[in-house]
């Protein structure tokens, strides 16, 4: 764990937890437990009284445990059973009352509770095909669909007259069985690792539920249960509260770095120097050299875009500062997908990187690696990339800048921000298209009802701040100063 940042990973630890807990290895055996095995009598007693009050129906036997089924050592107080030996069968039935229902929507797999049941008037709402199965309190919900989403939780301990989706395994534990530990051994890598393994079919692969009944699984005996259920839930709670510390601490540092930029980009965050070249004067350098390109024919003439007012402008500036629009002193460009694009990819990994939104990374201010590349025809139907271009999303999370450090080409998802090096310092250009002021524009300018999106154009009308060069560096320095402290 990285103390400074409160880096660590929740998910991992909880997993390590019970992956010990589920080899005895999380709490210390008590000689004086009763053993699994003397518990598995009474399980066994109960169920033939059950069979016999007619309260459960009899099932098929369970194949034998081999030892070379075994996966790892337990304590000597503990027994391999098959699950289906320590759980009672599912309850089918159409519901003839106003019930609660539960479905996998119902299910937050990222807090694994039961958090949006539907109430259902049967008088008036159609009782869905699959709402089929009886539950009770504490019943533990176990998804047959893609278990590696672990949609999995306990039934609410309430008065509701509850019926679930069959698109469950309802896990109904006997008495001797503490369903708590149940619950955090079916959530454990140990289970979803092997139920994932047994997953078929393509659009919606699951698992039937005799590889559930069939799973071999740990049991210590009934005390422990308790106690290994109780140490998880006080270690769990521990984790969370770390967990919230760490999101509300990565909240402060996502507001401080805002606020170092948008004292940066209002000339705050370093001194002026008077010896600086202002920005007008390099703003004028770079005018007269496009007018002698345009006058050479190297390159065409542009529209002109609409000046600054001063309406437009947020706040004020250092007298050797420089509105602009974007559009003005940037080359910005729409990459192109060629169609279709499996026709373009190769394996050949001399071939051209073909960088799309996944090669970036939210954390990262750089893109150094593709995962896939195109053949060279492809080339005249996108747009190719340099090191040193600038990649602006222009869909979905839209407007986040990167900077890239390979060559290649890239869809109609990227913009491509170029031709900005006698202007800007890389690293303020960076900055100053991450900051609160851009975003804000960017936001303002990007259009669609469902998915939003910017467009060349509307990026070359955002306006900037440009200081002098010689400033940029001052401030870039000052800002990663700033960043390491955070």
């Amino acid at each position: 764990m990285k103390t400074n940042t409160l880096d660590f990973d929740a998910q991992a630890l909880r997993e390590k937890i019970l992956d010990l807990a589920m080899r005895g290895k999380l709490v210390q055996q008590d000689p004086d437990d009763e053993p699994a095995s003397v518990l598995l009598e009474k399980i066994k007693a109960e169920k033939e009284q059950l069979i016999k009050e007619k309260k459960i129906k009899k099932t098929k036997p369970l194949a034998p445990i081999a030892d070379k089924e075994k996966p790892f050592e337990i304590p000597d107080s503990w027994e391999w059973v098959r699950l289906g030996e320590v759980i009672k069968p599912e309850v089918h039935k159409k519901p003839e009352r106003d019930y609660l229902y539960l479905d996998i929507a119902s299910v937050d797999n990222t807090i694994n509770q039961v958090v949006n049941p539907q109430n259902i008037d049967i008088s008036k709402n159609k009782v869905a095909s699959r709402a089929r199965q009886v539950l009770e309190n504490n019943d533990i919900l176990f998804s047959v669909v893609r278990p590696y989403l672990k949609n999995i939780a306990m039934v609410p301990n309430t008065k509701e007259y509850k019926i679930g989706s069959t698109g469950f395994y309802v896990i109904k534990p006997f008495s001797q069985i503490d369903r708590k530990f149940i619950f955090y051994l079916v959530l454990s890598k140990y289970v979803i690792n092997g139920m994932t393994r047994k997953m078929k079919g393509d659009n919606s692969p699951s698992i039937r539920k005799g590889d559930l009944e069939q799973y071999l699984i740990p049991l210590p005996p009934l005390s422990e249960q308790s106690r290994i259920a109780a140490k998880i839930a006080q270690l769990f709670a521990l984790l969370r509260k770390v967990e919230s510390s760490t999101q509300q601490y990565a909240k402060l540092q996502t507001l401080l770095k805002s606020k170092v930029l948008d004292l940066a980009m209002r000339g705050k965050l370093v001194e002026q120097d008077l010896h600086d070249e202002p920005a007008s004067v390099l703003l004028e350098k770079i005018k007269a050299e496009k007018e002698q390109l345009i006058k050479e024919k190297k390159i065409k003439k542009s529209k002109p875009l609409p000046p600054i007012t001063d309406e437009e402008k947020p706040f004020d500036i250092p007298d050797s500062w420089e509105w602009v629009r974007l559009g003005e002193v940037i080359t910005i460009l729409r990459g192109g997908s060629p169609r279709p694009i499996k026709k373009y990819l190769t394996n050949d990994p001399n071939g051209i990187n073909w960088i799309k939104i996944g090669d970036s990374e939210a954390t990262s201010q750089y893109i150094e690696h593709a995962a896939e590349k195109i053949i060279p025809e492809g080339l005249n139907k996108t747009r190719e990339v340099h090191k040193g271009d600038f990649l602006l999303s222009n869909s979905m999370s839209f407007g986040r800048p990167y900077i890239l450090k390979i060559d290649g080409a890239v869809h109609d998802g990227w913009l491509i921000l170029s031709n900005y090096e006698q202007l800007f310092n890389i690293d303020y250009l960076y900055y100053l298209l991450s900051s609160t002021f851009i975003n804000q524009q960017f936001i303002a300018l990007a259009t669609g009802s469902t998915v939003k999106n910017l467009n060349r154009e509307r990026v070359a009308n955002t306006i900037a701040v440009i200081p002098p060069l010689e400033e940029q560096k001052r401030i870039v320095k000052k800002i990663k100063l700033l960043y390491k402290l955070m």
